[in-house]
């Protein structure tokens, strides 16, 4: 099938909870990716490209809208075990033009097959045509899942990665039939003779408990058997990750466990278990790239690899996410992301093989748009998303050819972020004497690996404020006020402290459902 080039296909691949130097790509001598790794090889490496919080549900969302949490009002994981209390087939971003609904209005047939995690997934939502997921943000188990097939539920006992890359298989196999396409049409959606976009979004390797407790089950077990696990830091626990476990432990009452995310780093068995999660989606890209080959649509498709958010691995003392600390952190183990992009055949010459600029996944939200020619100003009014078009077709990778800030921002409730080529900053919120916070902030030339934190310093007083003022004000210009958690508003479904805002705001305050 021969799209036209203005309108190529479009796949995006977003894994769930993984470091960008979890890939051999990015520099890991142990992990097991050669699929991603040669897309890698294929297309262009971003190298500096970042999430903007990192938990599921807000990542997502921003992808799919261009907007930073504080915009969409998604500020954390949406916890689907509240779902009975959900208004019917309750969709957190029904109030925004997502990448799906633009694309479908502009002839483009849409899928989702993966992971969902922004509202009631028993039916599609969001402008997808083709419908494929489970009912559930978070995955205890990679083996015996309930499915949902396009109004279809059942159970599938094999491993749930598989599942996806299967469906997905199915799906781009029916988009390269060679029949005319007056006789070839999905089955929930329009004509194949149309280019595609199918959100691929596997739900490893993931990295939390039961998931990957224990004996790894799957058929890259003995990859990881006697691994040593050198690519993963030996760190004592810190104490904002301790100190989180204790906060959990207090407002609970002392009656849930939340003590997996102290007891995973340095447990072996779980490590290697996470490794291998991380070989199964590589292995369903490898399938998944193999047939765009085999339908003759790879020539015609961009392909996106990335992941919602990054992970840490016991980097900086914590495991898994920017709020697994407290206050919540934007340390780059949790942030940093993959990003590759493989263009279709015309404009691969003129790609570079890496950048090294400063890049943001909501940044794909216009890219995407340009793609498939798309009038993306016309969406983006309220995004401060970046097409990253201008950088992909660099001769040699070069930033400065084109007019690119070296910056990026991130948010995580109390914590309010920017990175630069030179300074990681976190700001937090002041304004609770019951919770007193301090800023963070890093000289990324003399401290890459963020460790040493100025913030309260003399030598850099005059660097702290300026960054306060550039976070302050670029944050009141853009928030919707309604979902501005530093100025009264609220977060849709649930937030990750609702006792720190109720002690800020009073005790009326509440998420919302909207």
């Amino acid at each position: 099938m021969n799209h036209s080039q203005e309108r190529p296909n479009i796949l995006l691949i977003m894994a769930d909870n993984h470091p960008a130097n979890l890939l051999g790509c990015y520099g890991n001598t142990e992990i097991h990716t050669p699929h991603i790794d040669r897309l890698s090889r294929q297309g262009t490496q971003f190298k500096q490209a970042y999430c903007v919080n990192a938990m599921c549900s807000p990542c997502r969302a921003s992808v799919l809208t261009g907007l930073m949490p504080s915009q969409h009002g998604i500020h954390t994981w949406i916890d689907d075990r509240n779902m009975d209390t959900w208004p019917a087939h309750w969709n957190a971003l029904a109030e925004f033009d997502t990448l799906p609904e633009i694309l479908k209005s502009h002839g483009y047939q849409t899928a989702l097959i993966g992971k969902y995690h922004l509202g009631d997934p028993s039916a599609s939502q969001n402008g997808f045509d083709h419908w494929v997921t489970f009912p559930h943000g978070h995955t205890r188990n990679f083996w015996g899942n309930s499915v949902i097939d396009n109004g279809d539920v059942y159970t599938y006992d094999g491993h749930i990665v598989d599942f996806f890359t299967n469906k997905a298989v199915d799906y781009l196999q029916t988009c390269g039939a060679k029949t005319s396409s007056s006789h070839v049409t999905l089955s929930s959606g329009p004509p194949t003779d149309k280019p595609f976009f199918l959100c691929l979004t596997y739900n490893g390797p993931y990295g939390h408990w039961p998931a990957i407790q224990g004996t790894t089950r799957n058929r890259f077990a003995k990859q990881y058997a006697n691994c040593p696990m050198r690519s993963v830091p030996r760190e004592g626990l810190s104490w904002p990750a301790i100190e989180k476990y204790l906060l959990r432990q207090h407002k609970s009452g002392g009656g849930l466990d939340y003590s997996a995310p102290l007891r995973i780093p340095n447990d072996m068995t779980s490590l290697r278990n996470y490794f291998s999660q991380m070989s199964m989606v590589d292995d369903g890209v490898g399938q998944i790239l193999a047939t765009l080959d085999e339908q003759d649509l790879a020539a015609d498709t961009l392909v996106i690899y990335t992941c919602d958010h990054g992970f840490s691995l016991g980097h900086h003392g914590f495991w898994g996410h920017g709020q697994a600390t407290w206050p919540a952190n934007t340390h780059a183990a949790a942030f940093h992301i993959p990003l590759i992009v493989r263009q279709p055949d015309h404009l691969q010459a003129q790609a570079p093989s890496t950048i090294d600029t400063l890049v943001s996944q909501i940044d794909l939200y216009p890219t995407l748009l340009d793609v498939a020619g798309v009038g993306a100003e016309s969406y983006t009014t309220k995004s401060v998303a970046r097409s990253l078009a201008s950088l992909l077709t660099l001769v040699n990778g070069a930033a400065e050819e084109v007019d690119w800030e070296e910056l990026i921002w991130m948010e995580q409730e109390e914590t309010r972020a920017l990175r630069t080529d030179r300074w990681l900053f976190m700001q937090r919120f002041s304004n609770c004497p019951a919770y007193p916070l301090k800023n963070t902030l890093y000289d990324l030339r003399d401290d890459p690996d963020e460790r040493n934190d100025v913030a309260g310093t003399l030598d850099y007083a005059e660097v702290e404020a300026t960054l306060t003022r550039q976070a302050n004000e670029f944050f009141d210009q853009i928030a919707a006020p309604q979902y501005n958690l530093w100025r009264g508003g609220t977060a849709k479904s649930n937030s990750d402290k609702p006792w720190f805002w109720r002690t800020v705001w009073g005790e009326t305050w509440s998420p919302v459902l909207e």
